[in-house]
């Protein structure tokens, strides 16, 4: 890892992107209430709360909370409602202005259309909502960034020190939204993803597409669908550092690329971004890493869409979502 202390700098990410309007549609769970005060009075930063004001604020006096940097947004009576409508008409003109009105008032629907509509800045959900649920939300208020054609997901994991290894932070993708992606997808996210990491960090992004397969050391489909993922990168994207097919150890731990490498470059032993070849295996490792090895899971955070967005895990503590509130700020 570079000398850089990475959990220093997520800590640090809130204070580096301040004032940024984070809308949390989930306001009636004590963890997102929780993180919203800590993000305002800690972090300088702007929670949106959708729901009820005086609910939300009964709940937060019961747990001793101060949300007097927040600010709450009923969806029932917000006076930007019809103009929301409209814009969401305008993307989408099959939709009728009655569906459209009906829809605005549902938390998640309004908190994205409030951010397509550039009243907020990200949107932060998960806790409660499934994963589809966010996701659809995103593709039909927020819309995908231009030019992208595979939105994906990545989680940022803080994996604390060992006996043998440094304490690093990796990014594992896509742990949330492609079930089964072809050789040009599983391009894109690793596109996105190193992307997504030179924002976080700006540092240099190392991407190493797994396997169980180490360059050609086992013939099947699937192995081949990972490598055909590599060609196109390098055709592509020849400034990019990525190394594949490649198993997990291979990219991670210096001495077996030692072992199962025979010319090492930039990435092998030493990558900072994992791309998985499916969500089955990236779902399956992150929790594994998660709860096996004591790993912080930042995320999952959406990539590819117009407007940073997070679809948080069911799981999440109040201090994941502060986090997960500073790594989107950097997406801005």
């Amino acid at each position: 890892m570079p000398a850089i202390d990475l959990f220093s700098t997520l800590d640090e990410l809130g204070h580096r992107y301040p004032n940024t309007r984070d809308v949390l549609p989930e306001s009636d769970d004590d963890r997102i209430l929780a993180a919203a005060a800590d993000l305002s009075a800690e972090h300088n930063m702007c929670p949106v709360l959708v729901g009820k004001p005086s609910l939300i604020r009964a709940q937060a006096d019961a747990q001793g909370l101060d949300l007097s940097g927040c600010e709450l947004l009923d969806p029932e009576t917000d006076e930007r409602l019809p103009e929301l409508a409209r814009l969401y008409c305008t993307e989408r003109p099959k939709s009728s202005a009655k569906a459209a009105l009906r829809l605005m008032r549902k938390p998640l629907f309004f908190g994205s259309m409030i951010v397509k509509a550039g009243y907020a800045d990200t949107l932060i959900a998960g806790v409660a909502y499934p994963s589809a649920r966010v996701i659809e939300a995103g593709h039909l208020c927020i819309g995908l960034a231009k030019g992208i054609r595979t939105p994906s997901s990545f989680f940022l994991m803080l994996v604390p020190k060992t006996n043998h290894q440094p304490q690093r932070v990796l990014l594992f993708a896509d742990c949330a939204v492609n079930v089964d992606p072809d050789p040009q997808s599983l391009a894109d996210i690793a596109v996105a993803s190193a992307a997504s990491w030179k924002r976080i960090f700006n540092l240099e992004p190392r991407v190493a597409m797994l396997s169980f397969s180490t360059l050609g050391s086992a013939k099947h489909v699937q192995v081949e669908r990972v490598r055909e993922a590599v060609n196109r990168l390098q055709i592509d994207h020849p400034a990019l550092a990525v190394e594949g097919e490649i198993q997990a150890d291979a990219a991670l731990i210096p001495a077996v690329a030692e072992k199962k490498i025979n010319e090492l470059g930039p990435v092998a032993g030493q990558a900072n971004v994992l791309v998985f070849p499916d969500l089955a295996a990236a779902n399956i490792g992150y929790k594994l890493v998660q709860h096996l090895a004591g790993a912080r899971a930042i995320g999952p955070i959406l990539q590819g869409f117009a407007r940073p967005l997070s679809d948080l895990s069911r799981g999440a503590t109040s201090a994941e979502i502060v986090m997960t509130a500073q790594v989107l700020s950097t997406q801005l």
